[in-house]
This record gives C-alpha cells, structure tokens and sequence, in this order.
C-alpha cells in the first residue's frame, strides 16, 4: 500500500501549481460557453448532446460523446461556479486516484518490490500528462482511465476467481460496468475489453499465438472461450449502442484539423498515417516539446518514399515486431499435461504458469543496495505467489500502449487532430510498464554491482528528470497567453492567431495585429484569423481595411455568418443600405449543417436578421421590419440574448400603433434581462402614451439609476417631464444630458431644444452652438428653428 500512497502523493504534489491556473484553450467552448452546465438547462440535455453542448445528430456535431465527463462539469459548476479553481481541483485529484490505482495493478505484475514502485512514479510524474490533467477538459481522459482500470482490476478477480467462486461472475458485471462507464468519460475507455482479453489468454493463460485455435478446436478451456465471448458481446453492444446513439454517421473534420486525411494522394496519407505513431512513442520517450496543439503544419505530410522520416516509422515497426515476437514466442521446454499447458516440467497453477528460479528473480528482485538479497533471490521467495513473466508483461504492456491508442490512429476512421497529447494518458501505462519491466530485465541480467546501480538510478534519473519537465509545462497552462507563447515553436499559425486574442482581449492593440498577421504570414488562409483581424480594424475604426479582411475571410469560408454580419453593419453605418440589406439576407439564409459549432453561427444569423430588422425600422418599413424580427426568434439558439430583438419588436409595434403587442414584448425583454436600459425607457414611453404616468416616470428613473453615467437615459426622463410642463426639471435633466454625452449629436441638440421651450435661452444657445460644431455643415440658424 505504501508504493500506491507515495506514487499518488507524488501525482498530487507535482500538480499542485496547476490550481491557480485559469480556463485555457478548449476549456472555454467546453466550460465557458457550454449551455449544458447552466443550472436552466435540463440535466437531461447532457446525454443527447456531445461534449461542446451540440446535438449529437446535428451535422456539424464532433460526435465526442462524454456525458459522465460533461455531468462532472457540470457539477462543479452547481458548486463553484465558473471559478477554476475547483476544475482544477478535481482534475489533479483524479490523477492521483489514477496513480494510485495504476500502481496497485502494477503489483499484481511486478510484485511488492522496488520496480512497482518506479512503475508508479514514472506514471505520475510524465509529462505527457500535463495536457490531459493541467488542462481541464483533458479530464474526460483521466476520468476515463480510472474506470479503465478499475475495469481491467475487475476483469484479473474475474479470472482468479474464475471456476472456483461464485462471486466469479459477479467480478466480470464490474468489468463490463466499469468499461461502459470508462466509454462514457471518453470514447476510447471501451478498449479495455480487448486489453482484458489479451491479458487474460496471454498472461493468465500463458497461450502462445500457435495455441489459440488448438484450444478453441479442441474446446479444452470453455470458461475461457466463454469470457472471451461474453467481452467481445459487450464491447460490440456498447459501439453499436454509441454509433446509434450519435445518428449512425462518423463525423466531419475541416483539412486543417487533420491535413493528412484531406490530402488527394494516398501514398502522402499512407506515409503519414504510418508516422504517426512514431512521432507519439518519440513524445513518449522524449517529451521535450509539447504543445497544446498539434494541427495544421505542425507535423508536415510525409509526401514521398525519400523522406527520412520514413527511416523512423520502420524503425518503429521494426522495433515493435521484435517486442511482439519476444513476449509471444514459444517457450523452451513446454508439453501439455491434462489439458494445461507445462513449462520446464511446473505445471499452471490458477492458470498462471510456474516460473524458473531466473524468472522469478526478474519478477521480484530488489536493488542489492536496499534489501538483503542473496544471488537475487529474496529469502522469502517460496512464499510469495508468483508472478507473470517478463514475456508475459511485455504482451500486456504492449497492448496496453497500442490498443487505446488505435482509435487515434486514422487506421478505421478518420480523427479531429494530428497529434494529440492527452490522448496518449491511457498508453502511456504501457509505456511506463514497458519501460520498468526492461530496466529490470536488465537489473536481472547483468552481474556486476556496479551496473544494477547504473541501471537503477537511470531509472530514478529519468523519474526525476520527467517530473523536473512536468512541473514546469505545468506554467505554460497558468494562462493562455503562456500557453500560446510556448506552442508558436511548434504550431506557429495557430499560436500566433490564439495570441492574438488574448492581446486583444488585454488592450494590447498593436501586439494583437501584429499576432494576427503573424499568423496569417504561416498560414494565410484560415478564415478565423482573418475575421479577428478584421473585427480588430472594424473596432478601431479602420473600416476599409476591416471590410478588406471580411472579405477574404468569407472568401475562404464562406458560411462564416459573423463576416457577413460585421460586413453589414460597416455597410449600414457607411450609409449603403442596398449593399447591406443583400449581406444581412445572405447570412440569413446560409444552413448550419457541417459547422463545427452551431450555436456560434446560429447566433451571427439571428444578430444579422436583427441588424437587417433594424435596416428595415429606419427606413419606416415597419411591417418588414416585423417580419425579421420573428424570423430572427424561430432561429435564435438557447444562448443568445434576447432583449435587443424583443425591445425593437415592441418599437416596430408601437410604430404601428399596435399598443397591446408592443407592450407585451417590452416585457419579454425585460423578463429576458431585468436590467435592461433600452427597454426600460421605451417601457416607459408605452406607458407615459397610454396615461399611466406614475408607472411610467418609476421605469425612467430605473434606467437612470441603472447606468447613472449614460446620457441618453436623462434625455428620455427630460423629454417626458417636458410633455408633463415640468420645464425647469427638464432642463435640468437636458444639461445633465448633454453634460455626459457631449459629441452626441441628437442628445446635445434634444438638450438645447428643451432648453428652450423652458426659457433659458443662454443655456440653449451654447447647446445650439455645440450641436453646430458637432455637425459643421448644418448652420446654427437651421438648428434654432427646428
């Protein structure tokens, strides 16, 4: 138990700097932005959408179906809210609970020695994790490695008990259980079943490759055959289940995502996809640069035969062959004796085979300097129960590094991403267990002292120097801007146009462009990077330059609705309406099948129909206007704010003299959002029209009290006590009007006129004089007798 606590301990420590770290990258769309989280949303939401909040059946859904992870989510958004802190919290704890429960299935492989406990630590402690634990989404794959190994745990009780308990079965329904549960944190968690087959013909069985359909043929193992069956039933049901649950169809990547599987020549995707994996052991060996994403150009396509590259993927394959052939071979001596297989004359015992005096050294040896070992045989060897065989933890670990790795591999079907480190949290247990089991193979082998030392402090060495490594890219995701900053090396387009952002979001005007054309520089045609650009000109008032960017954006996208909506608004406010009228219309009219997120672009379509109702308002077309706006609320997804759209539906209303509808949406808009201004003082106007003057004059002073610094606010209260001949009240409120907002050209001119009709025709006359400047090419004699 000791081996389990201080791996955990350490799993725990090296995190703990993560817990002050904000939402980072996809934290934003998963957490931030997600409706399913929100307490308003039905619970219920959470098992028909996928992991982003999309309906699993849309089109344009990731099909990333991870309701136990979301419902995680969610929970601690019910306790905490959006503080990330608890995130945080939650993920560091899982992976220790993952450590710990990683370590206690390496006992049952190493025994209760010193190499259980390396196996631990170099699981806690590698840096492949930090993706998958530092960044909060990544806990649908910690999650989904608890469940895995507690499957897998299940499934080693199942087969020791098998024959000889009735609790047998009762062990496998906890693995089948735990494997479902494992599928519903992340996708790849089914894998266990296959994991769990091969450990148990391979490991507890001690079956050669030649011996497999002997022994189905000849039906000598019928409890094995059975559990064999009863894995691949269950594991088939639980795809079959998911695959009918997400609408029967895979889902769809945009080239940059995963450029191999968007390339025309099938020796460039085959080279690729090949290399892959190679460059996922090398992350795992050496994970010296990492990044947050690997998409784009970040691993270039491998094009041709001459590509050194290529040296590696055989070398790989090559490497993992030999591996595969060491932990299968046939062993020396071995017969068969009453339908059990018998190595060097010991016959299985419980189904694990009896080892020689070597193996079992390679089994439980300790380093000579921390236990008293003698020849290294520990004294009470005869009395511990034996151990699987180096061959057979090779087998296991090797099927614990590939098989949850196949899903990623584009082998079956095409994947969201190039490389993608937390995906790599589940085989990297194989890959630790791998690891440890060769540096003992060679404790073993070799004889001098000297070199078992050598051997073991190489292995504490890259234990410490892993968890070195660990605790400082754990800095890189405190923010996104150190994020960003450390994946420009790798990933420069997308770092660069993700930096951006976050300047921008920090005022850093100049430094955000330049991020942005950085970024266009590496990759000129990503369509996101062109709008932000253009969003950050349109908002510093360089329009012909924001409409250029707009434009080339849409020309590289074109269903980017938000460029259509900007474009229009630029339009409008430039006074070309035509021209902005057909960009409103055509934004309204593009489908949101095939988009990665849906609810974005469901959004910039209704703001267009909202800005195209608007269009209509000013010119007088009142009913078109109308006719908009509700086209605008049947589109609307559950996230956008409605209390713009509803207050101008209550506007068009009243401009038609349809009071009773008019009022009814000025009250939608404010159950919409209480605190809405606009509807406050349009509210009021209704009700100031209509002769409740008292109600009407309470809505006025809110609004006032609402945002006591917005002119526009005193305007509307000064104007109703000027039809109410409260005069000198009024002024009061127009110069407080016009005091605030003073290069506002209606409210200063509105302030002078009401001015006036009270009599202060000296404070009139300045407001007039102001409202000349405002407007030079309008006389100051035009405006005094308006």
């Amino acid at each position: 138990m000791i081996a389990e606590l201080v791996s955990s301990a350490l799993g725990l420590a090296l995190y703990l700097n993560t817990l002050s770290a904000d939402f980072c990258y996809d934290d934003s769309r998963a957490i931030k932005t997600n409706q399913d989280l929100l307490p308003e949303t039905p619970w219920t939401h959470i098992f028909y959408n996928d992991f982003w909040g999309t309906l699993l059946t849309h089109s344009g859904s990731h099909k990333s179906y991870r309701p136990l992870c979301t419902l995680s989510f969610r929970l601690n958004h019910a306790i905490g809210g959006l503080n990330p802190w608890s995130y945080h919290l939650v993920n560091v704890l899982l992976h220790a609970a993952v450590t710990g429960v990683f370590t206690s299935f390496s006992k049952i492989l190493l025994g209760d020695g010193y190499w259980t406990f390396m196996a631990g630590l170099m699981f806690a402690s590698h840096p492949i994790h930090t993706e998958a634990v530092a960044g909060i989404v990544g806990r649908a794959d910690v999650g989904a490695s608890l469940f895995f190994l507690l499957s897998l745990l299940c499934y080693i009780k199942h087969c020791s008990t098998r024959g000889s308990s009735a609790r047998t079965w009762g062990w496998f329904l906890g693995t089948g259980l735990c494997a479902g549960c494992s599928m519903l944190w992340k996708e790849q968690g089914v894998t266990v079943l296959a994991v769990s087959a091969v450990y148990d013909v391979f490991v507890f069985h001690r079956l050669k490759i030649k011996q497999i359909l002997p022994t189905i043929y000849k039906r000598k193992n019928l409890s094995l055959f059975l559990s064999i069956s009863l894995l691949t039933f269950w594991g088939t049901s639980l795809l079959g289940a998911r695959l009918y649950w997400m609408g029967n169809k895979p889902p769809s990547f945009s080239n940059s995502d995963n450029p191999a599987a968007d390339s025309d020549s099938l020796l460039a995707r085959t080279l690729t996809f090949f290399y892959l994996p190679t460059k996922n052991l090398w992350l795992l060996l050496c994970p010296d640069t990492l990044s947050f994403d690997w998409s784009m150009d970040a691993v270039p396509l491998l094009k041709t035969i001459c590509d050194w590259r290529n040296l590696h993927t055989v070398a790989f394959y090559v490497g993992l062959l030999l591996l595969a052939y060491y932990g299968l071979k046939s062993p020396g001596v071995e017969r068969e004796c009453n339908g059990k297989f018998v190595t060097n004359g010991k016959q299985n015992a419980n189904g694990h085979s009896c080892h020689s005096d070597v193996e079992y050294r390679n089994s439980e040896i300790k380093p000579s300097f921390a236990s008293k070992v003698e020849n290294g045989i520990k004294n009470n060897v005869s009395q511990r129960t034996q151990l699987p065989s180096t061959e057979n933890i090779v087998v296991l670990s090797l099927s614990l590094l590939i098989i949850p790795f196949v899903p990623a591999t584009n082998l079956f079907f095409y994947v969201g991403f190039v490389i993608a480190e937390r995906v790599l949290y589940i085989p990297s247990m194989g890959f630790c267990l791998l690891v440890t089991v060769g540096a003992r193979a060679l404790y073993v082998k070799v004889q001098k002292r000297f070199l078992k030392s050598l051997i073991f402090y190489a292995t504490a060495t890259l234990i410490v120097f892993y968890g070195l490594k660990t605790a400082i890219r754990n800095g890189d995701w405190q923010n996104e801007e150190m994020l960003y900053r450390s994946g420009i090396k790798v990933n420069p387009a997308k770092a660069w146009g993700n930096l951006g952002n976050v300047l921008k979001s920090q005022s850093k005007i100049s430094e955000a462009e330049s991020a942005y054309r950085n970024a266009l520089y590496y990759r000129s045609n990503m369509a996101d990077m062109l709008y932000n650009l253009g969003l950050l000109l349109q908002e510093n008032s360089r329009f012909a330059e924001a409409l250029h960017y707009y434009k080339l954006a849409i020309g590289s996208r074109p269903t980017l609705a938000s460029a259509y909506l900007n474009t229009g608004i630029i339009l409008m406010n430039q006074g070309k309406t035509e021209e902005a009228r057909r960009t409103f219309l055509k934004c309204s009219e593009i489908p949101d099948e095939n988009l990665k997120d849906p609810h974005a672009h469901k959004s910039s379509v209704t703001s267009c129909l909202y800005n195209l109702g608007k269009l209509y308002h000013e010119q007088g077309h009142y009913e078109d206007a109308l006719s908009v706006y509700k086209e605008a609320i049947q589109k609307m997804p559950r996230q956008f704010a409605p209390q713009s759209l509803y207050n101008m539906m209550g506007e068009a209303y009243m401009r038609l003299s349809k009071l009773p509808e008019a009022e009814h949406w000025y009250m939608e808009s404010l159950r919409s959002k209480t605190d809405h201004i606009p509807a406050h003082l349009t509210y009021g106007k209704l009700l100031a029209l209509t002769g409740r003057k008292s109600e009407a004059e309470k809505f006025f002073l809110k609004a006032i009290e609402l945002d006591p610094t917005k002119g526009n606010c005193y305007m509307h209260y000064g104007q109703f006590l000027l039809e109410e001949a409260r005069l000198i009240e009024a002024a009061e409120m127009a110069k407080k009007a016009a005091e605030l907002d003073s290069t506002e050209f209606d409210v200063v001119f509105s302030a002078a006129h009401m001015l006036r009709q009270a009599s202060l025709n000296e404070a009139a006359e300045k407001y007039y004089d102001l409202a000349a400047r405002l407007r030079p090419n309008v006389s100051l004699s035009q405006l005094s007798c308006q």
